[in-house]
């Protein structure tokens, strides 16, 4: 039986301990700014990203990985005779999938490509989930298989301090955004079916801390939690008030704080807070 190879983009919010364990191949995003790229995890962190995206002369765009990169990463996962698994981030936000989808064709490793519909810690959920079902002699459709169960049981909230960042990049109108910042509005996502929705906005941060309590409600009354996570976006102060209620809810699990990937920061914005996490 051929060993099997996880490659992932790096809008998976793996810490470097859990890519170092699970021996997992990180193909980088890109972001450019005021006309120079960055590389994810080469040439930018995450948590220099905030400042510069606050310093930069208009909004920075982000892309997926070049289809090179893929087919490199896959001819060397496959040198020594391995199958990979490559877990992209969710088409809705990118095109990523699209790329490996392409580089599968190119490659002569046995590539299997998978949308996990999810990102950041939600997608580390799913990809943890799969390393082990695969350490422990699973397949590739095993492993799959895996990943659809965590992502049926797993949340995603995401709440945004200003629609700024969302204005500038078209996703929605200057009017609409003009009036928001106008009325304070605050707004929660939610993410599920591989799309983002709009699961409340309210005026000011307490309509957010409303909804916050609400999901935390729901979080506690539910089934057992197995991992969570909090990221963001220059949100600490958000982040701590969380992470102190969710302790209170999961006082034996550590919770991973980040800030979120470029590819996120873009869209969300500064301020912008999310909660992940997932359940049996």
């Amino acid at each position: 039986m051929s060993k099997i190879k996880i490659v992932a983009d790096s809008s998976a919010g793996l810490t470097d301990e859990e890519i170092k364990k699970y021996d997992i191949t990180i193909v980088p995003l890109s972001v450019m700014i005021d006309g120079t790229v960055y590389v994810e995890r080469e040439t930018i962190t995450n948590d220099q990203f905030p400042t510069m995206m606050k310093n930069a002369k208009s909004l920075p765009k982000t892309s997926q990985p070049p289809i090179g990169k893929f087919v490199d990463a896959f001819d060397q996962a496959g040198a020594d005779g391995s199958e990979v698994l490559c877990v992209t981030m969710m088409a809705s936000i990118s095109g990523t999938v699209h790329a490996a989808e392409q580089a599968a064709n190119l490659t002569k490793t046995k590539v299997t490509v998978y949308d996990c519909q999810s990102t950041d810690r939600g997608m580390a959920f799913q990809i943890i989930e799969a390393a082990k079902v695969i350490a422990d002699g699973g397949t590739v459709d095993d492993a799959i298989a895996k990943m659809k169960d965590v992502l049926q049981k797993s949340k995603l909230y995401l709440a945004i301090d200003n629609l700024d960042n969302l204005v500038a990049g078209g996703r929605i109108s200057k009017f609409a955004g003009a009036l928001s910042r106008f009325m304070n509005i605050k707004v929660m996502l939610q993410v599920y079916d591989g799309e983002i929705h709009v699961a409340s906005k309210g005026r000011g941060m307490k309509a957010i801390h409303k909804e916050w309590d609400k999901i935390l409600d729901e979080m506690a009354n539910g089934p057992k939690v197995l991992g969570v996570g909090i990221s963001h976006v220059e949100g600490m102060s958000e982040v701590e008030r969380l992470k102190e209620k969710v302790q209170a809810i999961c006082p034996e699990l550590p919770i991973v704080v980040r800030e979120t990937v470029p590819i996120i920061a873009t869209h969300t914005g500064l301020g912008a807070c999310c909660l992940l996490y997932y359940t049996e």
